[in-house]
């Protein structure tokens, strides 16, 4: 498949994306496995393309192997063939949650540009992710370094 073409830097979604992704977060956030932590996440990732992809929080008895809802989100997006996203939705907590190091950090290997965040219920909250992972680390590095041939 053709990598999708990256959409302009600063294009925000719009009111009528957030609000879809919001929703799917939501939804997706009652399928969440987290029989430990009971801290059940949602997340919906948009693709270049416009496509809207699901993604919840699945725990493990071996905590280092649960996988945070946001990173469902964009792996699945991925096994679905979309190489580029623009923005990722995260439903969790009371008021929301942020995103953690990890899950910011694929953001920014698949493109994210925008983290809208959300409780179960109320007004969302719209972060450039270059607001909440400062100087990351990406593909450009390992280019810059003679590493990371595709």
């Amino acid at each position: 498949m053709t990598p999708t073409r990256r959409p302009a830097r600063g294009t925000h979604p719009t009111a009528t994306q957030i609000t879809t992704l919001v929703q799917v977060a939501r939804r997706t956030r009652r399928r969440a496995y987290a029989p430990y932590s009971k801290f059940r996440v949602g997340a919906a990732a948009l693709t270049a393309s416009g496509a809207v992809v699901p993604g919840c929080n699945v725990e493990n008895a071996s905590y280092g192997l649960s996988i945070c809802a946001e990173r469902a989100a964009i792996h699945r997006a991925v096994a679905e063939g979309h190489r580029r996203l623009r923005a990722v939705a995260v439903v969790g907590g009371r008021a929301g949650v942020l995103p953690c190091g990890a899950c910011r950090q694929v953001m920014h290997e698949f493109g994210v540009e925008h983290v809208i965040v959300a409780g179960p219920s109320g007004a969302s909250r719209l972060f450039a992710l270059a607001e909440l992972l400062g100087h990351a680390f990406g593909p450009a590095d390992l280019r810059a370094a003679g590493r990371g041939q595709r």
